[in-house]
């Protein structure tokens, strides 16, 4: 089922998070799913589930890979949740194409409405009939009530809804005390909240269990029709054939050496971590693994060196502005990646750490370029054209990315690697991609494989 909203704050991520622990709570094994590019909420998802939090969004994947991908994600489940984006309809641009309703469209998933019942009784059942009526391709299955004030405000709610035939499935009491800590890009990430983080998800699935129809739930989720697809397969998608792939699934199952990790030949691909770098993209590392790589998490933040054997670096997004001092004091590391002569791919989070400066504290120098917090967001899709050769691109490659930062670089002497309409940006050379673009390596599986090719002999790219 989707959980979405007429708008965003209508409390998706505090439904979505408390259903997907409540009914894991039940003993039910929950297939997590986020809508768009966004990267906390799927850190509360993972916490509710004990499984990786994935994202389904058709901008950055393609059209066609959305429902295999949510296959393979769901693999082994008995159900699967999947939180919405903004308003049910709002898309890129003036379509509503990555919309939350395109992405229920193609999963053919009933949708749950979180509508905010705050200051408003009988007018909750005109906005749902809006949204019901809207797209009838769009099939929504029920309503969950947020913020409901009263027994009162329930009820009158409850028979305007009754009214125009749509069934509520919960009502949600205002409880400030399962809000969660935001900041200037949202949410705070999980992973810098641990036990806190894991005390709220616990909150959500209790308020859940005690606000909703948990039974009509599942069965709501069970109306929807079957898949037909072949799920994603992260081996298939790097494009191994033969031999390679079959020596890369039995070193991914430890068929190979009789324990997963690390055959002979394999190359150490070390990821960055930590509460300084939270971002990424469970299919990243599998498509590592697939195509020959053991993926190795280091903490900027605490260790003071690189894993042993590392080959390549990975630095994706986060929040490095609020640890600035102390990646910053972290001097070892720092040497150590500014001299490292392997490939690097580094994203939003990962170009800062690169830059000689982030808020007057000194990087790692890798990139020539200073930078600072400001007051501007920057937030959209790009659909963006390598203008010139790096570790992950060749000259008018195009690539299908996102922007979501508060930060700028600036002291820029090169020519940006990305132009996209309005816009241009990254940094790159044979041994280095980094750039604010944030790109989902299921919709370009070639960025793995040319990173982990690279690391084994850096001169094919020079």
């Amino acid at each position: 089922m989707v959980i979405a909203a007429p708008s965003s704050g209508s409390g998706k991520t505090t439904v979505a998070t408390g259903l997907m622990a409540a009914l894991r709570a039940r003993g039910l094994a929950v297939s997590p799913h986020k809508v768009g590019p966004d990267y906390i909420d799927p850190g509360y998802h993972a916490l509710a589930t004990s499984r990786p939090g994935r994202n389904l969004d058709p901008w950055l994947v393609g059209e066609d890979r959305v429902v295999p991908l949510f296959a393979h994600g769901a693999a082994g489940c008995d159900i699967a949740v999947v939180e919405g984006v903004m308003g049910l309809f709002d898309g890129k641009g003036e379509t509503d194409f990555a919309s939350t309703a395109h992405v229920a469209r193609l999963l053919g998933a009933p949708v749950v409405l979180v509508v905010d019942a705050a200051r408003q009784s009988r007018s909750v059942a005109a906005v749902v009939h809006g949204f019901a009526t809207f797209d009838p391709r769009v099939r929504v299955g029920g309503v969950v009530l947020n913020r409901v004030g009263s027994d009162r405000h329930e009820e009158l709610c409850r028979a305007a809804l009754a009214e125009a035939g749509v069934r509520v499935l919960g009502a949600i009491r205002r409880d400030d005390a399962v809000a969660t800590p935001s900041r200037h890009l949202g949410l705070v990430p999980a992973a810098e909240r641990t036990a806190e983080a894991v005390a709220t998800v616990d909150r959500l699935g209790a308020l859940v269990t005690r606000s909703c129809d948990l039974d009509a739930l599942v069965r709501l989720a069970h109306s929807a029709p079957p898949l037909t697809c072949t799920p994603w397969d992260p081996a298939v998608a790097i494009g191994m054939t033969g031999e390679a792939t079959r020596g890369a699934t039995r070193e991914m199952t430890g068929e190979a050496t009789g324990q997963a990790g690390r055959g002979p030949e394999r190359v150490v691909v070390a990821v960055a971590g930590g509460a300084a770098f939270t971002f990424g993209y469970a299919e990243h590392v599998e498509l590592l693994r697939a195509a020959g790589a053991e993926v190795a998490v280091f903490d900027p933040l605490r260790d003071e060196a690189l894993p042993a054997g590392t080959g390549a670096v990975v630095i994706g997004g986060g929040f490095p502005e609020m640890y600035a001092a102390e990646l910053s004091a972290n001097e070892p590391l720092r040497e150590q990646v500014a001299a490292f002569d392997g490939p690097i791919a580094a994203e939003c989070a990962g170009l800062l750490y690169l830059c000689q400066e982030l808020d007057g504290q000194r990087m790692c120098g890798r990139v020539p370029g200073v930078a600072r917090m400001s007051d501007r967001l920057t937030l959209g899709y790009r659909d963006a054209v390598a203008v010139r050769r790096s570790l992950l691109t060749e000259p008018g490659e195009r690539f299908m990315g996102h922007e979501f930062h508060r930060t700028v670089v600036e002291r820029v002497v090169v020519e940006p690697l990305f132009r996209w309409p309005g816009g241009a940006d990254g940094f790159g050379d044979p041994l280095l991609t980094a750039s604010y673009l944030h790109l989902h390596w299921a919709g370009s599986p070639a960025a793995a494989q040319r990173l982990v090719s690279s690391s084994r002999s850096p001169s094919v790219l020079r």
